[in-house]
């Protein structure tokens, strides 16, 4: 809402009254509006209490007309002529300072509403920068936070990745191991299987002998006692060793299965191993030991026995 004049008056006044100088800054704060409207009013308050304390023409004292009596009231008026030029004149430069001065004030007016508006717009401005600053320092402390938090995982990933590293190490060391164990064991299995093998063609070879004595002694039953005795020994000699030959293979066999166990038994470490290995090195391929003629060895010494148990 616009400020009226005679707002502007009775603040004014008001301020007169109580014995302070109004001026445009403590009309301001009572009537509020702009420095432009308060003064032009101003000017013309202030304008009015001069005129109202300007002297006028008034009949001269009762005692200057007394002791003037005789020269009338001729040099009076004269006096008062004089008077009142005077006062013109002194009018006439007061009220061309006035006016300078209504135009110095005129311009400062201007200038303190535009200092005013520039103040407005710099506070203004300035709480915009104070909450952009605030907002900045908030931000700067997050991304700090955020900063020392990716430090922390970073110094843990870090440790992890040393840690999977030495654990990595580790498993190799530990699959070489076994690898070696792995090739160890199908060494002793070989080893074992040609064993077999070779009492197996000895076994087959004493039960060719057996039955090439079997037939000479039925070919020569009709042949001397002592020939039969003579016969009987041998084929309780070949009997013997044949025993013995079984013995063997039983204890080859023995050998055989505990190997064999054992294979397996590296084979599922191997296994094991393999497996922690490909999560972490991912390139580990697995690979079995060959059980063929490990398997192979059983069944021929089964055919072997179930062949004496036939004769």
């Amino acid at each position: 809402m616009a400020v009226t004049k005679e707002q502007i008056f009775s603040a004014a006044d008001e301020l007169a009254a109580a014995g302070q100088k109004p001026t445009l800054e403590a009309i301001r704060q009572r009537t509020g509006g702009s420095y432009t409207t308060i003064s032009p009013a101003l000017n013309e308050w202030k304008a009015r209490q001069a005129t109202a304390a300007a002297p006028l023409r008034e009949p001269a004292p009762q005692a200057v007309t007394d002791r003037l009596a005789e020269l009338g009231g001729d040099i009076w008026a004269i006096a008062l002529d004089l008077a009142n030029a005077r006062l013109a004149a002194e009018r006439e430069g007061l009220e061309k300072a006035r006016a300078e001065l209504e135009a110095d004030r005129a311009e400062a007016t201007e200038l303190a509403d535009k200092l005013a508006g520039d103040v407005e717009a710099l506070q203004s401005r300035l709480a915009s920068i104070e909450a952009a600053e605030q907002a900045a320092r908030i931000e700067a402390d997050e991304l700090r936070g955020q900063l020392a938090t990716a430090q922390e995982q970073a110094h843990t990933a870090e440790a992890r990745a040393v840690e999977i590293e030495r654990r990595a190490g580790e498993l190799r060391t530990e699959l070489d191991r076994a690898h070696q164990d792995a090739d160890q064991a199908r060494g002793a299995l070989a080893e074992q299987q040609k064993a077999n093998q070779a009492a197996a063609t000895q076994l087959d070879q004493v039960r060719a002998e057996l039955a090439t004595i079997k037939a000479k002694a039925e070919a020569a039953d009709h042949a001397h006692q002592e020939q039969r005795k003579t016969a009987a020994q041998e084929a309780h000699r070949v009997a013997e060793r044949m025993t013995k030959a079984e013995a063997d293979r039983d204890e080859a066999r023995s050998a055989a299965s505990s190997a064999r166990e054992e294979a397996a038994k590296l084979r599922g470490q191997v296994e094991a191993l393999q497996t922690q290995a490909s999560d972490l090195m991912r390139a580990l391929a697995a690979r079995q030991p060959a059980e063929g003629e490990a398997e192979a060895a059983p069944k021929a010494t089964g055919k072997t026995t179930r062949a004496k148990k036939a004769e």
